[in-house]
């Protein structure tokens, strides 16, 4: 299920271990590489989060319907 925020929907979020992991995922064939990350920071989707005192991290996974593998991955703190 995707998460709304005020700047869209994030793909996914997972609280884990008092930790937030934004998510963002891209299909390579249809969006030019390095897009999943463009998008979680371009829309800070990272926003809705930072009040909660814990760590977060966007994570873009972009992957090839093609070759049916992960192509790009991108993990990146954001600083509250």
């Amino acid at each position: 299920m995707e998460d709304a925020t005020s700047q869209g929907r994030v793909d996914m979020t997972v609280l884990f271990q008092g930790r937030v992991l934004v998510f963002e995922f891209k299909v390579v064939e249809q969006e030019p590489e390095g897009r999943a990350m463009e998008q979680l920071l371009a829309r800070n989707y990272a926003a809705k989060y930072l009040d909660r005192g814990e760590p977060v991290f966007l994570i873009g996974v972009e992957f090839s319907r093609e070759q049916r593998t992960v192509t790009g991955f991108q993990a990146r703190a954001v600083d509250g």
